[in-house]
């Protein structure tokens, strides 16, 4: 309940889901992909208590929806497919980039205001897919990455930037635990239990982070960001 409250006020599910999972005895491996198949679990609960923040994106959503769920399916198939080791050594680096991002993305915001529309939005469904791939690879962060790319080229109102977050994580993870389900092993024992959590908490942390100031929001979720790529650093 805690990583569903955390991850969709506008942190980071893993930071808490991923670390009980190992605690639990899962090995990493089995730990990510049990993780990613749960985090599904969210989308349901925070759609539900978002749909003030979400009207008016339609147009632009249906389309962003469909390349994160894209995105999520490619980076599932890399990990059944290929070598974590070298894109595990990237994934310090793209959470603490994304950390950064959301600090100083008001900053940001006002610099690309003056950029063409249609440059932006396709700049915009890029980030998303790219972020989406990582996600359905490993997973913890994207959420980060995610929200500083709403923040930047979408909305830049917190609640806002967070409720679309919370929507492109679920398209993703809804295609990546499809993969995963027909593909891999899954710890079904672990991911019950830890779903029905997530959906408890994610019907939370929207409200949050509607009510709560969105400089503490914002600082809240880099420190998270930067808690997290500090400890996958160390490990």
């Amino acid at each position: 309940m805690v990583a569903g409250v955390i991850g969709t006020a506008g942190g980071i599910t893993s930071l808490v889901s991923y670390p009980a999972l190992i605690a639990a005895g899962l090995g990493a491996l089995e730990a990510n992909v049990a993780n990613l198949v749960a985090v599904l679990a969210c989308w349901p609960g925070s759609a539900l208590v978002s749909r003030r923040e979400l009207s008016g994106t339609g147009t632009w959503m249906r389309a962003a929806l469909v390349v994160a769920a894209v995105g999520g399916a490619a980076g599932a198939v890399a990990l059944r497919t290929t070598s974590a080791h070298t894109f595990a050594a990237v994934v310090p680096w793209l959470v603490l980039l994304g950390s950064v991002m959301v600090l100083v993305q008001p900053a940001l915001t006002r610099r690309l205001q003056g950029a063409d529309a249609a440059r932006r939005g396709g700049v915009t469904l890029l980030a998303v897919g790219t972020v989406s791939v990582y996600g359905g690879y490993f997973g913890a962060g994207s959420g980060i990455l995610l929200l500083a790319t709403a923040l930047t080229l979408v909305d830049p109102r917190l609640p806002q930037a967070n409720a679309i977050k919370n929507m492109l994580l679920g398209a993703g993870a809804l295609t990546a635990a499809a993969v995963f389900t027909v593909t891999a092993p899954v710890a079904w024992s672990a991911v019950v239990p830890l779903a029905a959590g997530l959906f408890a908490g994610s019907t939370f942390g929207p409200v949050l982070a509607r009510r709560l100031p969105s400089w503490l929001v914002r600082l809240g979720s880099a420190l998270v960001g930067l808690i997290l790529a500090l400890e996958l650093l160390r490990g």
